[in-house]
């Protein structure tokens, strides 16, 4: 069975992108958030195996997103995506409980390299 995924970014073609290059690979794209408060209403209800996360985005961030998933399901599987030049951010997102990351702009073979290190 191929993994369930939550897709959350406030960028539309960066939804549409992710969900391109993880659909190409066989997994099942359950959801779409477009912002961290989506996310985490999004993970309650489809429980994914695993969600990729943008780290800035409205209302809530990625990091505030991953803290709230993470107190409910310990277990969960959180890739962070980062542009460049966000390390602070994303050593703040795997203090929180993040389980790795992807740097944008994304080369579809690290991303599927990180998806399956994660599950």
């Amino acid at each position: 069975m191929k993994a369930r995924v939550l897709i959350a970014d406030d960028a539309s073609f960066m939804r549409q992108m992710i969900r391109e290059i993880i659909e190409e690979e066989g997994y099942e794209v359950v959801g779409e958030a477009t912002n961290g408060i989506e996310a985490v209403e999004q993970f309650a209800e489809l429980l994914p195996d695993i969600v990729t996360m943008d780290i800035v985005m409205p209302k809530c961030s990625g990091i505030d997103a991953v803290k709230r998933i993470i107190k409910d399901n310990p277990s969960a599987r959180v890739v962070m995506c980062s542009a460049l030049g966000q390390e602070t951010l994303v050593m703040e997102a795997l203090q929180a409980g993040a389980s790795d990351f992807i740097v944008k702009p994304f080369k579809p073979e690290n991303v599927i390299a990180t998806l399956k290190k994660v599950l």
